[in-house]
């Protein structure tokens, strides 16, 4: 896979998000109250809401809309709603952090 530097791990406040502006769409890139750290398409399922302004809530994002619940590891709507989002995979070495930008692109495919 090829990875692509996207900043370091002190760049994102615990059970907060940052943007990264792709080609293929913003992706916005989680990191967890235990420093887990995820990146997924950075619009909701529903209706578009953007994510990354969400809350975080363990390995989680509520929607700021609409309450929509979005796993971080899966990208899939959690409870009763349907839906998904991409999920990027994400390299962690020491504080900096990767995306696999080219997962975005054979999807989008």
């Amino acid at each position: 896979m090829n990875w692509i530097a996207i900043g370091i791990l002190s760049d994102i406040p615990r059970r907060g998000a940052r943007c990264v502006a792709t080609p293929e769409g913003k992706v916005a890139v989680f990191r967890t109250a235990d420093d887990q750290v995820y990146a997924i398409d950075d619009h909701c399922p529903h209706k578009g809401g953007p994510l990354s302004q969400g809350i975080v809530h363990g390995a989680a994002v509520t929607c700021p809309l609409h309450n929509w619940v979005i796993s971080l590891e899966t990208g899939k709507a959690l409870g009763a709603d349907e839906g998904a989002v991409r999920t990027v995979p994400v390299k962690v070495e020491g504080e900096h952090l990767f995306i696999a930008l080219e997962a975005l692109a054979s999807r989008a495919a």
